[in-house]
């Protein structure tokens, strides 16, 4: 079955989910985040299969998400790590934490705790304005046409 392809539309949203929008993307990302790096250690983490790991890997680092480190020449084998690219699309995935550990965690609550490094305390993603440091949420901004809208 053919995906459907966001990467053209005129939205950043579609964009993104170009790039990370098929379910198992998600998880290799956060995978490698948390230090498993390697293909057998993901696919055995993730009960995967071969070929669509294989094939998720390949798209992750086309788009340049993630980079192959060779750490074995015979036979060849790789490390996938996260580029700068990568490492803020997980800032994404901390969104997403913050709303599974709210709506979907359950009374066993969160199943992985964050701790922050700049203050040592365990803590969560809050989203705030880039100028003014205020929260920022769905309920407090204004939709407009940027530069790259669609017509402009």
């Amino acid at each position: 079955m053919q995906r459907t392809q966001f990467g053209e539309m005129a939205c950043s949203i579609a964009r993104t989910l170009d790039v990370i929008g098929e379910p198992w993307s998600p998880l290799i990302l956060r995978d490698v985040l948390v230090g498993i790096s390697r293909f057998d250690q993901i696919q055995a983490d993730l009960g995967i299969s071969r070929k669509v790991l294989a094939e998720r890997l390949k798209w992750l680092v086309d788009t340049g998400v993630l980079e192959q480190r060779e750490y074995s020449a015979k036979p060849p084998r790789h490390d996938y790590v996260l580029t700068a690219k990568g490492r803020e699309l997980c800032d994404l995935l901390l969104v997403m934490v913050r709303w599974g550990d709210r709506w979907t965690a359950g009374a066993a609550g969160p199943p992985v705790l964050y701790r922050h490094h700049a203050c040592g305390q365990i803590s969560q993603v809050d989203l705030s304005c880039s100028h003014c440091r205020e929260p920022m949420h769905a309920g407090d901004i204004d939709i407009l046409p940027g530069p790259g809208a669609a017509g402009a």
